[in-house]
């Protein structure tokens, strides 16, 4: 169609025009040529089932058109009533919009796109009366979301790299009703920085018991689905962890999170004297050397014993896997003893969670954590810093194993 015919046409459409609710209101031209356009791709789509035209004479089949049934669809514009032809057999299936399709496609996927920013079902229903005057119910909201089980099944078992130099393991907290009393449950996420530096969330799971023998399924299934090999662990002192990896990738070295370390143990100095206490532990972790390290944690502990005793005997306790980053150059050693990789998911994560209070179940919980997961996952397309010159260290360090997985 020409230019001239098309602007013929709109001049035609807009000639009674004289506010902006003739063209966007209830009864407006947009919503009534949708209208018209859906229920003429039907008829398209019932003249190409039957094989012949509305009202074409003289054509040999026993099948033919059976009137219409009215069917409500919600989207952009609010509610529609489409009237859906029909044919004598009960064989035709329409496409443009299905037989139990209730909604038009994308009104989903806003949907979804909510309830991942962290807003209720209540709250998703509220906005869109507002914006589409269309009504629907918290547990319509509910099971539109639930699709997104699906997607987690699928992502949750993928293939993954065979190598993955660091491994981040950390939790984050959310409150779960679950039929009974709301209890803090954690679920704990798997990061790992591939070969590229990228980082990737591996895989999350919701804990009902916590020890070596629910890491090492875990460990099980990262194996299973395609890690051969991780160099480094860096967890904050996960209980049965050790246990479970030794199990699986015997090779791997643990490095209990340096700044989990740090701030559990200012949790136990008054606020005048946290800076102090900061400054100090620094000190240890600061160090040029395993060596130097290990004299600094005996300077800490002849200066804060007499008030502070259980500070010093924690990290005395837990120095072999404290001190593992000491084994590598300074380009690997901030990359693998902080979490910082993980802490900044888990506080968009905490962002989206903490609208909702509480959850009514661990699909739930799944739903929207895979959601944010999702979400903060797009900005991840670039490498942590300086990892091109950790990579080179590793490729030296582990040269046989790299190797070994070509």
């Amino acid at each position: 169609m020409d230019t001239k015919r098309q602007d013929e046409l709109l001049d035609d459409l807009l000639k009674d025009y004289k506010t902006p609710q003739d063209i966007l209101g209830e009864n407006g031209l947009i919503k009534q040529l949708t209208k018209r356009i859906v229920e003429r791709a039907l008829e398209g789509e019932m003249n190409e089932h039957l094989g012949y035209k509305k009202h074409q004479k003289d054509i040999a089949t026993t099948n033919s058109r059976n009137g219409s049934s009215k069917k409500t669809v919600k989207g952009k514009l609010g509610e529609l009533e489409i009237d859906i032809p029909r044919d004598r057999e009960g064989s035709f299936e329409p496409t443009i919009i299905e037989k139990h399709q209730t909604r038009f496609d994308g009104f989903d996927k806003k949907i979804i796109a909510m309830y991942a920013r962290g807003m209720t079902t209540r709250d998703i229903g509220s906005a869109l009366k507002d914006i589409y005057g269309v009504d629907m119910s918290a547990s319509f909201i509910s099971n539109v979301t639930d699709s997104v089980l699906t997607e987690v099944k699928v992502w949750q078992s993928r293939p993954l790299d065979p190598i993955y130099p660091i491994v981040y393991l950390d939790a984050i907290h959310i409150k779960n009703r679950n039929d009974g009393p709301v209890i803090s449950k954690p679920v704990y996420l798997a990061i790992g920085i591939n070969l590229d530096g990228v980082k990737e969330v591996l895989g999350m799971w919701i804990a009902r018991t916590e020890g070596a023998k629910f890491w090492l399924s875990i460990l099980t299934e990262l194996k299973n689905r395609g890690i051969k090999d991780v160099f480094i662990a860096s967890v904050d002192g996960l209980k049965g962890f050790p246990e479970a990896i030794e199990s699986v990738y015997p090779e791997t070295q643990v490095q209990l999170c340096i700044v989990h370390m740090v701030r559990n143990s200012l949790k136990f100095v008054s606020w005048k004297r946290r800076q102090e206490m900061a400054s100090d532990l620094k000190a240890i972790y600061g160090s040029t050397t395993e060596e130097e390290g290990r004299r600094q944690l005996d300077v800490f502990a002849e200066k804060w014993d007499n008030t502070h005793p259980t500070v010093s005997k924690s990290w005395i306790a837990n120095w072999p896997r404290l001190s593992t980053f000491y084994d590598y150059p300074e380009a690997i050693r901030k990359v693998i003893y902080t979490t910082n990789a993980i802490e900044s998911l888990n506080y968009s994560l905490r962002k989206i969670v903490k609208t909702s209070g509480s959850f009514p179940n661990d699909d739930a919980v799944m739903k929207i954590i895979y959601l944010g997961l999702m979400n903060a996952s797009k900005k991840w397309n670039r490498p942590i810093m300086n990892w091109k010159t950790a990579l080179n260290h590793f490729a030296i360090l582990f040269e046989e194993r790299m190797r070994n997985l070509d």
